[in-house]
């Protein structure tokens, strides 16, 4: 009888969740560019403490699956473990950097021999390659090869790698979920305004969801993109002036974790393989 994974001896399900952490945490580097420090997440509930990803994995780990955080540097999600472990679920914390092939590589070796292959795979890593840049640097021609190479990194190579790390269990075990956390800007290319992101290599993440649904859907896996059509409450976004006056215009993380969970219990005779997410305040972006 095989020995069980050491951290997860119930042999629970494990949900990976890439990029747990946010880039608009109170302390993270969205947070502390637009605002010029950190901000006090007191008042936010736990839900949103962490964004997207912290939603995600306490969802997960409340529907009764182990749960990886991955992040850049572990101690980002100390707080968010704590509150997975107080609520009852169980998760540990591993470092990933997904640029890294060789990271990318350990991580998922980490997670195998610890506590098994995974069932989910969310990818939900940010990047904010540009933002820095001031307003006469709009251009492509101005853009700086090595930020662009961080969005290609980040949005296009990661998932690739990620990807490949999951694959080839969930094909033999016919089923598995893996499902690519995007936003609006994957639906087609746009103009890189100040204050942004590059973002149009991530309509290379959308293709990538698209090929993996026609390669790997006969063999049980199910791949879905999902765009995420606005801003996101957590501490960063919350304390913006904009959002202080519409609150009504940020997008729920627990909300948005509940449709990610909703694709992953999806009977196989009815798959979704794109679901775009808006705040009734917002017009649908196209």
């Amino acid at each position: 009888m095989p020995r069980a994974p050491l951290q997860n001896p119930q042999q629970l399900p494990v949900a990976v969740i890439v990029g747990a952490t946010s880039k608009w945490q109170a302390d993270g580097g969205n947070t502390v560019l637009v605002h010029g420090k950190t901000v006090s997440d007191n008042d936010i509930p736990v839900r949103s403490r962490w964004g997207l990803g912290g939603a995600l994995a306490q969802k997960f780990a409340t529907e009764g699956n182990f749960v990886v955080l991955t992040t850049r540097t572990s101690a980002n999600a100390v707080g968010l473990s704590d509150v997975i472990k107080e609520a009852g679920g169980q998760s540990m914390v591993i470092e990933l950097d997904v640029s890294s092939e060789e990271s990318v590589t350990a991580a998922f070796d980490a997670v195998r021999q610890r506590v098994g292959d995974p069932e989910v795979l969310i990818y939900n890593a940010g990047y904010m390659a540009g933002r820095e840049l001031p307003k006469n640097q709009e251009l492509l021609e101005y853009f700086p090869v090595e930020l662009f190479d961080i969005a290609l990194a980040t949005a296009c190579r990661g998932p690739f790698l990620v990807a490949k790390e999951v694959l080839p269990a969930m094909r033999s075990r016919n089923c598995g979920s893996i499902f690519f956390s995007n936003n609006q800007y994957s639906l087609r290319g746009r103009k890189r305004n100040t204050g942004e992101s590059l973002y149009y290599p991530r309509t290379i993440m959308r293709a990538l969801a698209q090929a993996l649904t026609e390669e790997y859907s006969e063999f049980g896996v199910h791949v879905a993109n999902v765009v995420v059509d606005g801003f996101i409450d957590s501490p960063g976004t919350r304390a913006l002036d904009h959002f202080k006056k519409h609150p009504e215009m940020l997008i729920d993380p627990a909300s948005i974790a509940e449709a990610f969970y909703y694709l992953h219990t999806q009977d196989r005779s009815c798959w979704t393989h794109e679901l775009q997410l808006t705040t009734s305040a917002c017009k649908p972006s196209f």
